[in-house]
């Protein structure tokens, strides 16, 4: 004398067990359960340089840190300084052609000059 509700009770209650030992979980809809983190994306295959977000992240902060120097120290005393490190051996010759005031950097400084005085 078993009873059908049991029965199907059971049968749902395996299927569920089977499911978590596979590593699924309970997900209710539009929420971010576990298979979002786990789940590969169907968005094909990247084509792409690897090498170019990191490299562009360099060349920006490069920049700014060139920018901001130039607005610390002035125009004259950041050239003076360039001029000196070319006038070196070595890391300082490379440094200094690192180090020169290039039009994206100048353009840079002025905006960091103006927003310093917009400030205060």
């Amino acid at each position: 004398m078993s009873d059908p509700c049991i029965a199907e009770f059971n049968q749902r209650v395996a299927k569920i067990e089977k499911a978590r030992s596979k590593g699924y979980g309970f997900e209710a809809e539009g929420t971010l359960g576990r298979s979002h983190y786990t789940r590969r994306r169907a968005s094909g295959y990247r084509v792409g340089f690897p090498f170019l977000r990191p490299g562009m992240s360099l060349l920006l902060g490069g920049t700014i840190l060139k920018a901001i120097f130039l607005v610390n120290l002035g125009n004259a005393a950041y050239e003076t300084r360039v001029e000196r490190l070319l006038e070196g051996q070595g890391f300082d010759r490379i440094g200094g052609w690192l180090m020169q005031a290039d039009p994206v950097t100048k353009q840079v400084s002025s905006l960091i000059s103006n927003f310093a005085t917009m400030l205060g």
